[in-house]
Protein backbone atom coordinates (compact mmCIF):
# COMPACT_ATOMS: atom_id res chain seq x y z
CA UNK A 1 0.00 0.00 0.00
CA UNK A 2 2.70 2.52 0.70
CA UNK A 3 4.39 1.41 -2.63
CA UNK A 4 1.26 2.54 -4.30
CA UNK A 5 0.57 5.62 -2.54
CA UNK A 6 4.01 6.54 -3.41
CA UNK A 7 3.45 5.93 -7.36
CA UNK A 8 0.09 7.32 -7.60
CA UNK A 9 1.18 10.44 -5.82
CA UNK A 10 3.75 10.61 -8.30
CA UNK A 11 0.81 10.76 -11.02
CA UNK A 12 -1.66 12.80 -8.69
CA UNK A 13 -1.32 13.99 -5.13
CA UNK A 14 -4.94 13.70 -4.21
CA UNK A 15 -4.92 9.98 -5.46
CA UNK A 16 -1.40 9.24 -3.09
CA UNK A 17 -3.14 10.73 -0.07
CA UNK A 18 -6.39 9.04 -0.07
CA UNK A 19 -4.17 6.28 -0.55
CA UNK A 20 -2.62 7.03 2.43
CA UNK A 21 -5.68 7.55 4.17
CA UNK A 22 -7.48 4.31 3.51
CA UNK A 23 -4.50 2.66 4.57
CA UNK A 24 -3.67 4.35 8.06
CA UNK A 25 -7.56 4.14 9.08
CA UNK A 26 -6.98 0.29 8.22
CA UNK A 27 -4.36 0.02 10.69
CA UNK A 28 -6.73 1.70 12.95
CA UNK A 29 -9.28 -0.78 12.82
CA UNK A 30 -7.19 -3.53 12.07
CA UNK A 31 -5.89 -2.88 15.93
CA UNK A 32 -9.65 -2.33 17.12
CA UNK A 33 -8.90 1.34 18.13
CA UNK A 34 -11.33 3.46 20.38
CA UNK A 35 -13.45 6.35 19.37
CA UNK A 36 -11.00 8.93 20.25
CA UNK A 37 -7.86 7.25 18.32
CA UNK A 38 -10.24 7.13 15.39
CA UNK A 39 -11.76 10.89 15.69
CA UNK A 40 -8.08 12.30 17.31
CA UNK A 41 -6.83 10.52 13.45
CA UNK A 42 -9.20 12.31 11.55
CA UNK A 43 -8.38 16.00 12.90
CA UNK A 44 -4.46 15.12 12.69
CA UNK A 45 -5.21 14.34 8.95
CA UNK A 46 -7.73 16.62 7.93
CA UNK A 47 -5.57 19.64 9.98
CA UNK A 48 -8.57 20.79 11.72
CA UNK A 49 -10.41 20.14 14.53
CA UNK A 50 -13.51 16.86 13.93
CA UNK A 51 -16.42 16.10 15.58
CA UNK A 52 -18.30 13.25 16.31
CA UNK A 53 -22.09 13.40 18.06
CA UNK A 54 -24.07 10.44 17.63
CA UNK A 55 -27.50 11.13 19.38
CA UNK A 56 -29.05 7.84 18.81
CA UNK A 57 -25.76 6.44 21.19
CA UNK A 58 -25.77 9.46 22.97
CA UNK A 59 -21.59 10.02 22.14
CA UNK A 60 -20.32 13.04 21.59
CA UNK A 61 -16.57 14.11 21.68
CA UNK A 62 -14.60 16.07 20.00
CA UNK A 63 -10.72 16.21 19.24
CA UNK A 64 -8.27 19.37 18.24
CA UNK A 65 -5.37 19.36 15.43
CA UNK A 66 -3.06 18.69 18.49
CA UNK A 67 -4.65 15.48 19.25
CA UNK A 68 -5.98 16.97 22.90
CA UNK A 69 -9.59 15.91 23.21
CA UNK A 70 -11.71 19.60 24.25
CA UNK A 71 -15.25 18.38 24.19
CA UNK A 72 -17.76 21.12 23.90
CA UNK A 73 -21.38 22.02 23.76
CA UNK A 74 -21.97 24.19 21.06
CA UNK A 75 -23.71 22.76 18.26
CA UNK A 76 -21.84 21.56 14.80
CA UNK A 77 -22.43 24.24 11.83
CA UNK A 78 -24.56 22.74 9.51
CA UNK A 79 -22.29 24.18 6.76
CA UNK A 80 -18.93 21.78 8.07
CA UNK A 81 -17.99 18.78 5.89
CA UNK A 82 -19.41 16.04 7.38
CA UNK A 83 -20.11 12.34 7.40
CA UNK A 84 -23.13 10.09 8.31
CA UNK A 85 -22.72 6.56 9.97
CA UNK A 86 -25.06 4.90 8.04
CA UNK A 87 -26.30 5.70 4.31
CA UNK A 88 -29.67 6.39 5.68
CA UNK A 89 -28.89 8.38 8.79
CA UNK A 90 -28.09 12.31 9.87
CA UNK A 91 -24.25 13.70 9.68
CA UNK A 92 -22.66 12.33 12.85
CA UNK A 93 -18.64 13.14 11.56
CA UNK A 94 -17.66 16.91 11.30
CA UNK A 95 -14.53 18.39 10.03
CA UNK A 96 -14.78 21.84 12.05
CA UNK A 97 -13.75 24.42 9.14
CA UNK A 98 -16.04 26.25 6.28
CA UNK A 99 -16.18 25.72 2.37
CA UNK A 100 -16.83 22.11 0.03
CA UNK A 101 -14.65 19.30 1.57
CA UNK A 102 -11.98 18.33 -0.69
CA UNK A 103 -11.42 14.89 -2.10
CA UNK A 104 -9.20 13.97 0.90
CA UNK A 105 -11.58 15.23 3.08
CA UNK A 106 -14.41 13.34 1.55
CA UNK A 107 -11.98 10.42 1.81
CA UNK A 108 -11.22 10.96 5.49
CA UNK A 109 -15.20 11.24 6.58
CA UNK A 110 -15.98 8.08 4.71
CA UNK A 111 -13.45 5.49 5.78
CA UNK A 112 -13.74 7.07 9.44
CA UNK A 113 -17.51 6.66 9.70
CA UNK A 114 -16.69 3.32 8.44
CA UNK A 115 -14.35 2.73 11.44
CA UNK A 116 -16.43 4.16 13.57
CA UNK A 117 -19.46 2.41 12.88
CA UNK A 118 -17.63 -0.51 12.96
CA UNK A 119 -16.63 0.26 16.99
CA UNK A 120 -20.47 1.49 17.69
CA UNK A 121 -22.19 -1.55 16.49
CA UNK A 122 -19.28 -3.58 18.48
CA UNK A 123 -18.94 -1.92 21.56
CA UNK A 124 -22.57 -0.35 22.11
CA UNK A 125 -24.97 -2.15 19.65
CA UNK A 126 -28.07 -0.07 19.04
CA UNK A 127 -28.54 1.70 21.65
CA UNK A 128 -32.46 2.51 22.04
CA UNK A 129 -34.10 6.02 20.32
CA UNK A 130 -33.32 8.93 21.94
CA UNK A 131 -36.40 10.91 24.00
CA UNK A 132 -36.71 13.47 21.09
CA UNK A 133 -37.06 10.64 18.34
CA UNK A 134 -40.50 9.22 19.43
CA UNK A 135 -42.95 12.03 19.85
CA UNK A 136 -46.01 9.79 20.41
CA UNK A 137 -44.35 7.86 23.82
CA UNK A 138 -43.19 11.81 24.56
CA UNK A 139 -46.74 12.96 24.63
CA UNK A 140 -47.90 9.91 26.56
CA UNK A 141 -45.25 10.16 28.83
CA UNK A 142 -46.41 14.07 29.29
CA UNK A 143 -50.34 13.32 29.50
CA UNK A 144 -51.53 13.46 33.01
CA UNK A 145 -54.38 11.82 31.90
CA UNK A 146 -52.81 8.22 30.47
CA UNK A 147 -52.47 5.97 33.39
CA UNK A 148 -49.45 5.79 35.53
CA UNK A 149 -48.29 2.43 34.43
CA UNK A 150 -48.62 3.16 31.10
CA UNK A 151 -46.59 6.24 31.35
CA UNK A 152 -43.81 4.44 32.91
CA UNK A 153 -43.77 1.92 29.97
CA UNK A 154 -43.21 5.19 27.75
CA UNK A 155 -40.97 5.99 30.03
CA UNK A 156 -38.70 2.73 29.72
CA UNK A 157 -39.18 2.87 25.93
CA UNK A 158 -37.12 5.96 25.88
CA UNK A 159 -34.43 4.72 27.74
CA UNK A 160 -35.32 6.83 30.65
CA UNK A 161 -34.55 5.59 34.36
CA UNK A 162 -38.15 5.67 36.66
CA UNK A 163 -36.52 6.21 39.37
CA UNK A 164 -34.17 9.27 37.91
CA UNK A 165 -35.59 12.96 37.77
CA UNK A 166 -36.05 14.32 33.99
CA UNK A 167 -37.19 17.49 32.39
CA UNK A 168 -39.87 18.33 29.93
CA UNK A 169 -38.77 20.73 27.21
CA UNK A 170 -40.65 22.86 25.52
CA UNK A 171 -39.27 23.95 22.09
CA UNK A 172 -41.23 27.14 20.03
CA UNK A 173 -40.98 25.13 16.94
CA UNK A 174 -40.73 21.55 16.99
CA UNK A 175 -42.37 18.16 19.29
CA UNK A 176 -41.85 18.14 22.81
CA UNK A 177 -39.08 16.51 24.58
CA UNK A 178 -37.95 15.03 28.07
CA UNK A 179 -34.69 14.78 28.65
CA UNK A 180 -32.41 12.92 31.64
CA UNK A 181 -31.41 15.20 34.31
CA UNK A 182 -27.82 15.37 35.37
CA UNK A 183 -26.15 18.17 36.15
CA UNK A 184 -29.41 20.50 36.52
CA UNK A 185 -27.45 23.68 36.19
CA UNK A 186 -27.09 25.61 32.69
CA UNK A 187 -26.93 23.42 29.93
CA UNK A 188 -27.56 26.47 27.56
CA UNK A 189 -24.55 28.75 29.53
CA UNK A 190 -21.02 28.08 27.81
CA UNK A 191 -19.53 30.07 31.03
CA UNK A 192 -20.51 26.69 33.01
CA UNK A 193 -18.42 24.32 33.20
CA UNK A 194 -18.47 21.28 30.48
CA UNK A 195 -20.73 18.56 30.93
CA UNK A 196 -19.39 14.93 30.84
CA UNK A 197 -19.49 13.38 27.41
CA UNK A 198 -21.75 10.22 28.69
CA UNK A 199 -24.11 12.89 30.40
CA UNK A 200 -27.39 13.06 28.38
CA UNK A 201 -29.41 15.67 30.07
CA UNK A 202 -26.74 18.39 30.74
CA UNK A 203 -25.38 19.07 27.24
CA UNK A 204 -26.35 22.10 25.20
CA UNK A 205 -26.56 19.84 21.86
CA UNK A 206 -29.40 18.11 23.96
CA UNK A 207 -31.85 20.76 23.82
CA UNK A 208 -33.17 22.00 20.64
CA UNK A 209 -32.50 25.42 18.32
CA UNK A 210 -34.10 28.48 18.98
CA UNK A 211 -36.51 29.29 21.51
CA UNK A 212 -36.85 26.93 24.15
CA UNK A 213 -38.70 26.63 27.59
CA UNK A 214 -37.27 23.76 29.96
CA UNK A 215 -39.37 22.52 32.92
CA UNK A 216 -37.62 21.53 36.78
CA UNK A 217 -36.59 17.84 37.19
CA UNK A 218 -38.47 15.86 38.22
CA UNK A 219 -39.16 12.27 39.23
CA UNK A 220 -40.83 10.44 36.03
CA UNK A 221 -44.48 10.47 37.08
CA UNK A 222 -44.62 14.47 37.61
CA UNK A 223 -43.39 14.99 34.48
CA UNK A 224 -47.01 16.53 33.26
CA UNK A 225 -46.56 19.39 35.56
CA UNK A 226 -42.47 20.12 34.48
CA UNK A 227 -44.12 20.27 30.80
CA UNK A 228 -46.72 23.16 32.03
CA UNK A 229 -43.71 24.57 33.83
CA UNK A 230 -41.77 24.38 30.77
CA UNK A 231 -44.62 25.89 28.37
CA UNK A 232 -44.56 29.19 30.85
CA UNK A 233 -40.83 29.41 30.79
CA UNK A 234 -41.06 29.14 27.05
CA UNK A 235 -43.20 32.66 27.04
CA UNK A 236 -40.63 34.32 28.88
CA UNK A 237 -38.18 33.67 25.89
CA UNK A 238 -36.85 35.45 22.96
CA UNK A 239 -35.14 35.29 19.61
CA UNK A 240 -31.95 36.66 20.89
CA UNK A 241 -31.86 39.80 18.28
CA UNK A 242 -31.77 43.58 17.80
CA UNK A 243 -35.51 43.31 17.85
CA UNK A 244 -36.46 40.80 20.24
CA UNK A 245 -33.57 40.72 22.82
CA UNK A 246 -33.36 38.53 25.37
CA UNK A 247 -32.48 34.80 26.44
CA UNK A 248 -33.36 31.82 24.08
CA UNK A 249 -33.52 29.26 26.80
CA UNK A 250 -35.29 29.61 30.17
CA UNK A 251 -35.75 27.42 32.74
CA UNK A 252 -38.71 27.15 34.65
CA UNK A 253 -36.89 26.65 38.20
CA UNK A 254 -35.41 29.54 37.81
CA UNK A 255 -38.53 32.54 37.24
CA UNK A 256 -39.26 32.34 41.15
CA UNK A 257 -42.03 34.86 41.68
CA UNK A 258 -41.39 36.31 37.88
CA UNK A 259 -43.39 33.15 36.80
CA UNK A 260 -46.87 34.62 38.46
CA UNK A 261 -46.86 37.53 35.63
CA UNK A 262 -47.99 34.64 33.49
CA UNK A 263 -50.86 33.70 34.93
CA UNK A 264 -51.58 37.94 34.57
CA UNK A 265 -50.75 38.88 30.95
CA UNK A 266 -52.91 37.35 28.54
CA UNK A 267 -51.24 36.86 25.04
CA UNK A 268 -53.23 39.24 22.72
CA UNK A 269 -55.11 41.43 25.22
CA UNK A 270 -54.85 44.77 25.43
CA UNK A 271 -51.23 45.70 27.01
CA UNK A 272 -51.15 47.54 30.65
CA UNK A 273 -50.00 51.29 30.41
CA UNK A 274 -46.22 50.71 30.96
CA UNK A 275 -45.99 48.44 27.95
CA UNK A 276 -47.77 50.68 25.69
CA UNK A 277 -45.29 53.26 26.88
CA UNK A 278 -42.62 51.49 26.44
CA UNK A 279 -44.31 50.46 22.73
CA UNK A 280 -44.22 54.16 22.01
CA UNK A 281 -40.42 54.49 23.17
CA UNK A 282 -39.32 51.52 20.94
CA UNK A 283 -40.88 53.02 17.60
CA UNK A 284 -39.45 56.38 18.48
CA UNK A 285 -35.77 55.18 17.71
CA UNK A 286 -34.16 51.84 16.47
CA UNK A 287 -31.64 51.69 19.24
CA UNK A 288 -34.58 52.01 22.10
CA UNK A 289 -35.18 48.16 22.62
CA UNK A 290 -31.54 46.71 23.00
CA UNK A 291 -30.77 49.94 24.66
CA UNK A 292 -33.38 49.52 27.47
CA UNK A 293 -32.65 45.55 27.54
CA UNK A 294 -29.38 46.03 28.53
CA UNK A 295 -30.19 48.70 30.87
CA UNK A 296 -32.53 45.92 32.80
CA UNK A 297 -30.16 43.04 32.12
CA UNK A 298 -26.88 44.44 32.82
CA UNK A 299 -25.28 45.16 36.79
CA UNK A 300 -24.12 48.53 35.78
CA UNK A 301 -24.64 51.50 33.53
CA UNK A 302 -21.20 50.85 32.35
CA UNK A 303 -21.66 47.20 32.12
CA UNK A 304 -25.10 48.42 29.85
CA UNK A 305 -22.76 51.27 27.95
CA UNK A 306 -20.37 48.12 27.08
CA UNK A 307 -23.49 45.68 25.84
CA UNK A 308 -24.41 48.41 23.30
CA UNK A 309 -21.39 48.78 22.74
CA UNK A 310 -21.47 52.89 23.29
CA UNK A 311 -19.79 55.17 25.03
CA UNK A 312 -21.00 56.08 28.78
CA UNK A 313 -21.82 59.14 28.10
CA UNK A 314 -23.78 58.49 25.10
CA UNK A 315 -25.80 55.84 26.91
CA UNK A 316 -27.04 58.95 29.22
CA UNK A 317 -27.98 60.88 26.68
CA UNK A 318 -30.28 57.72 25.58
CA UNK A 319 -31.97 57.27 28.63
CA UNK A 320 -32.57 60.85 29.37
CA UNK A 321 -34.35 60.56 25.98
CA UNK A 322 -36.14 57.32 27.09
CA UNK A 323 -37.27 58.30 30.27
CA UNK A 324 -39.03 61.03 28.79
CA UNK A 325 -40.56 58.86 26.73
CA UNK A 326 -41.46 56.18 28.95
CA UNK A 327 -42.81 58.75 31.85
CA UNK A 328 -40.41 57.35 34.48
CA UNK A 329 -36.60 57.04 35.50
CA UNK A 330 -35.05 54.30 34.69
CA UNK A 331 -31.92 54.66 36.27
CA UNK A 332 -33.20 54.15 39.66
CA UNK A 333 -33.81 51.04 41.20
CA UNK A 334 -37.14 51.37 41.71
CA UNK A 335 -37.62 52.58 37.72
CA UNK A 336 -34.83 49.65 36.74
CA UNK A 337 -37.55 47.07 38.15
CA UNK A 338 -40.42 48.66 36.53
CA UNK A 339 -38.58 48.66 33.16
CA UNK A 340 -37.57 44.94 33.76
CA UNK A 341 -41.36 44.01 34.67
CA UNK A 342 -42.54 46.08 31.44
CA UNK A 343 -40.03 44.35 29.14
CA UNK A 344 -40.87 40.86 30.61
CA UNK A 345 -44.68 41.42 30.46
CA UNK A 346 -43.93 42.97 26.51
CA UNK A 347 -42.57 39.58 26.06
CA UNK A 348 -45.98 37.86 27.96
CA UNK A 349 -47.52 40.13 25.46
CA UNK A 350 -46.53 38.61 22.70
CA UNK A 351 -46.09 34.66 23.24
Amino acid sequence: MKELAGRLTALDPDAGAAVRVIAYFDRLAEHRAGLEALVRGVAVLAGCPARLADAGRRVRLRVETDGRRRDTDQPPDPAWPSAALSPDGVPALWLERAGAPSVVDAVILERAAAAIRVVLDRTRGRAPAAPADDPALVETLLDATAPEQVRLHAARRLGLDPGAPARAVAPLDGPPRVLAAGDPRRADSPAQAEPAPSDPGSARSALPPGRVGVGPAVPVLELPGSWAAARTALRFTADGTPHSPGPRVVYADELGGIGLLAELVVPGADPPPDVQALEAAVADAPWMLTTLHAVASTASLRGAAVEVNVHHSTLQDRLGHAEALLGWPVRTPQGRLRLQLALTMRHLGRA
